[in-house]
């Protein structure tokens, strides 16, 4: 088990938490599909307490390196932008209520989000340094981003038209990429 707290183990503690994010957000999609949105939403906040404690056991066991590094944006992406914005879509905007306009609008923001997620999950990569957490983000960052789209989600089911989702989900979108600070915890 010496492997779980090596740095240079594709299998360390932290990544495991990373691949149990990815789990979750697979199996959140695979939910979404079936049309159980509850338990997807569920699973995704299960990925969320993963991705939460991977940073923490890379930093506490300094296990951060650049696999891991590369591994929890692609986690994150399939969890938090991925699954989130399909959710969305499906329960959503592609009901047969929801004009025509709105879908197709719908289909061009939820494609504005899924760039917007992978350009900032890029960014991130490209600027990380292992072991280095920054003060604050720059821009929404994506687990946060999918906390906004829950909400979101929520009032498109129970308050407001499909058209109102559209637009909360484009300005989300233009936050993951802004110069808006936010703290880190």
């Amino acid at each position: 088990m010496n492997f779980l707290y090596r740095a240079d183990s594709h299998f360390n503690l932290a990544n495991m938490f990373t691949f149990g994010n990815l789990a979750s957000g697979l199996i959140a999609m695979y939910l979404a599909t079936q049309g159980n949105f509850v338990w997807a939403v569920v699973f995704l906040w299960i990925g969320g307490g993963f991705d939460i404690f991977d940073g923490k056991m890379a930093r506490k066991y300094n296990l951060s390196n650049e696999f891991g590094i590369q591994l929890d944006s692609y986690a994150d992406f399939l969890s938090f932008v991925l699954t989130p914005v399909f959710i969305i879509f499906i329960s959503i905007i592609n009901q047969p209520e929801t004009s025509s306009f709105t879908f197709v609008l719908g289909a061009g923001v939820s494609l504005y989000y899924i760039i917007s997620g992978l350009r900032r999950l890029i960014q991130f990569n490209i600027n990380a340094e292992e072991g280095e957490v920054e003060e604050y983000f720059t821009g929404l960052p994506t687990p946060l981003g999918a906390i906004v789209l829950w909400f979101i989600f929520l009032g498109g089911l129970y308050v407001y038209p499909a058209l109102i989702t559209v637009a909360l989900m484009a300005i989300t979108g233009w936050l993951l990429n802004s110069t808006v600070k936010i703290k880190h915890l």
